[in-house]
């Protein structure tokens, strides 16, 4: 069967590719920020839903994967950092704090004008960051267009002092959820 991630993004290609799956990647082409719901969960759902949705239009005959990541702090979502001093900002409120990540997974089978739709949560705390921390990480730019405005794969693993909950979820595709959702496939 033809798999079709609708994603282009790297952290999610290298974790479907862990799966072992031969898939094509592409670009879903939904704007994030018109699909919005007060309730974070309901909202990722919704995102992930919408981008399998969409590219399994374009793909009628694939199985589509898709996936959207949300922060939640005190019940409010850090989307993606826009720029530097987004990432900033987000890293100020992260400091010391404990927040939660949502990733939602879709699945649309071929055939079907649904997709099916699971989410998976981990509880990410930080420990307190300097100003000086904050500036060196946002300076490196690599929490730009991250949600929450860091990416714990990389050098944003540093600001984080605990993590309980399924790592994969924190970066963008929890590969034993997808696993669990596609079997019988």
């Amino acid at each position: 069967m033809d798999v079709v991630l609708a994603s282009t993004s790297p952290r999610r290609i290298e974790l479907l590719r862990t799966m072992g799956l031969e898939f094509r990647s592409v670009d879903p082409n939904v704007d994030e920020a018109s699909v919005y719901t007060p309730d974070p969960r309901t909202m990722a759902m919704a995102r992930a839903e919408a981008k399998a949705l969409t590219v399994a239009a374009r793909e009628p005959r694939a199985l589509v994967v898709a996936a959207d990541t949300v922060v939640v702090l005190d019940g409010e979502v850090l989307d993606k950092a826009a720029d530097e001093d987004d990432v900033r900002r987000m890293l100020g409120r992260l400091s010391g704090r404990e927040h939660l990540v949502m990733t939602a997974v879709a699945v649309a089978y071929p055939g079907m004008d649904d997709a099916m739709v699971e989410v998976e949560e981990a509880t990410v705390s930080f420990r307190e960051l300097t100003e000086d921390e904050i500036d060196w990480y946002a300076g490196t730019g690599e929490g730009v267009g991250k949600a929450g405005g860091y990416a714990v794969q990389g050098l944003g693993g540093t600001l984080v002092e605990t993590l309980d909950g399924d790592r994969e979820t924190v970066i963008g595709l929890p590969t034993s959820r997808l696993s669990r959702m596609l079997e019988g496939s």
